[in-house]
């Protein structure tokens, strides 16, 4: 398998199954696909229904969840350590108590925080392009890092997602933003969480892992922890393009990445380091 040697030794937390309506695969799929490609542990973290509108589009439906958590843990129960039980939800601002209820509801080891709403408007999504017409895209990149902070102080996230998904269709800000970025780092550092390094980006319109390396060495500055995902909707890219994530990494400064542990009994995973391949 092409992705075997330039995934070994890494763990995935960030795959998507059929659940979430936009993905394909089951949990067992992403399991054996992570085996396959030599990754040391994977983690599996399909999209936690929408609040306060669930879109059967987009994240799996409420009534879906606790199947969705037994399969996962008939999957760790198999391959103990080996598989963890995450979840990406989405935050909403003035919506955390109604997302801490749905976290706490079931045991998961980690939960990935994402922003892909701004005011209402799935930024992310291509059916809303049009969105970006008429905005000053630096007042948008200032909205979303101000939000990505407001995520990260609820604590209710292990790790925040693809950090600069604003970019995502290529938009660029005009000015420079650098203030911005170091007053978010700062949040997030307070909050203590991780942040990801998603190799997703480089299968979207702007062609770049996330976050872009100016941003990962501020992170790394900041004294945040990495973890890596492939945001994977299908399980071939389980693992993908992790050597480069890795690269990326180095190049940030970075000597080491989070390593994710599950608890014998219910709560988040502990969080450990380990080197960083060269």
């Amino acid at each position: 398998m092409a992705a075997g040697l330039a995934a070994a030794g890494y763990t995935d937390y960030h795959t998507h199954v059929a659940r979430c309506r936009h993905a394909t695969g089951t949990a067992d799929d992403i399991v054996r696909a992570a085996q396959e490609a030599g990754l040391e542990a994977v983690g599996i973290s399909d999209h936690l229904p929408l609040l306060p509108h669930p879109d059967p589009h987009l994240a799996m439906e409420p009534e879906d969840l606790s199947d969705y958590v037994a399969e996962v843990t008939a999957l760790k129960t198999l391959a103990p350590g080996y598989v963890l039980l995450g979840i990406e939800a989405d935050y909403f601002p003035g919506r955390q108590a109604d997302i801490a209820a749905l976290l706490n509801s079931q045991p998961f080891d980690y939960v990935i925080g994402s922003v892909h709403y701004l005011d209402g408007w799935g930024f992310d999504n291509p059916a809303n392009l049009a969105g970006f017409e008429g905005r000053d895209i630096d007042d948008i990149y200032r909205a979303y890092y101000e939000t990505v902070g407001d995520a990260a102080e609820t604590g209710l996230f292990t790790i925040i997602g693809h950090l600069d998904l604003v970019k995502k269709f290529g938009h660029r800000p005009a000015g420079d933003l650098s203030l911005d970025v170091d007053r978010l780092m700062q949040r997030l550092s307070r909050s203590q969480v991780l942040v990801e390094i998603n190799t997703a980006g480089l299968r979207r319109p702007v062609g770049e892992i996330y976050p872009q390396l100016e941003v990962l060495i501020k992170a790394r500055e900041a004294g945040l922890g990495i973890t890596f995902g492939s945001d994977a909707h299908h399980p071939s890219e389980v693992g993908r393009d992790f050597a480069l994530a890795g690269g990326l990494a180095l190049s940030a400064g970075y000597t080491s990445r989070a390593v994710l542990r599950p608890r014998a009994g219910l709560g988040r995973a502990d969080i450990s380091y380990v080197g960083l391949q060269r």
